[in-house]
């Protein structure tokens, strides 16, 4: 398994010898390498059924399993080989991944664990515009409430347009279960009159 940002070993085996990459970008440090072993390319050559490449954003929702249904800490390349498992069959078989290395940083970790929250839309970030007056914000919040989301930041821009009462946008991160309590969410704002619109923010 190699990251789709670092494919140095995949492209090498096309072209039946050793390349190098002109770069390379993954967040899997470990495995971010422009050219394979060259004393192990042989081997490789001989021994490898096939390989499997892994986007980044595969590899940040396999630590968050990892983290939260093992509650392992493995770095990113360590996980590989639980991202590739989404690319097999592996229904009826017994399957082993090994995890490897688990050298990441607080903030490294804090960053990945945000960007696999929100890939898995447990965390996203609507934009909706509304009138500036009073009650709005809390018709809004029990809107969301209803529906069990929980608000876990406010930004409330009165600047958006010349005229306050024509529109005041209030930018809301909301913490959901899932993909489909999200979609519940946003609807349920729909038909509360409002137009939500899903903004690429991080916390």
């Amino acid at each position: 398994v190699e990251p789709a940002g670092a494919h140095c070993l995949q492209e090498s085996l096309k072209a039946g010898k050793p390349l190098t990459l002109d770069s390379v970008s993954t967040i899997a440090d470990g495995t971010a390498v422009k050219t394979p072993g060259k004393k192990i390319f042989p081997y490789l050559q001989k021994g490898l059924d096939d390989i499997i490449t892994v986007e980044d954003d595969e590899l940040i929702v396999a630590f968050l399993d990892i983290v939260e249904n093992h509650k392992l800490i493995v770095e990113n390349s360590g996980v590989l080989t639980v991202a590739a498992l989404k690319h097999l069959n592996v229904k009826g078989k017994k399957i082993v991944s090994i995890l490897s290395g688990g050298n990441m940083d607080i903030i490294t970790m804090s960053s990945v664990v945000q960007l696999g929250l929100i890939k898995r839309s447990r965390i996203f970030t609507i934009s909706v515009l509304l009138p500036d007056k009073p009650g709005e914000l809390v018709r809004v919040a029990s809107t969301i409430a209803e529906q069990r989301g929980n608000v876990i930041k406010l930004e409330h821009n009165q600047f958006i347009s010349k005229t306050r009462n024509a529109a005041v946008e209030l930018k809301i991160t909301i913490e959901a279960f899932g993909p489909e309590h999200k979609q519940q969410i946003c609807q349920a704002l729909v038909d509360a009159g409002y137009e939500p619109h899903q903004i690429s923010v991080l916390m």
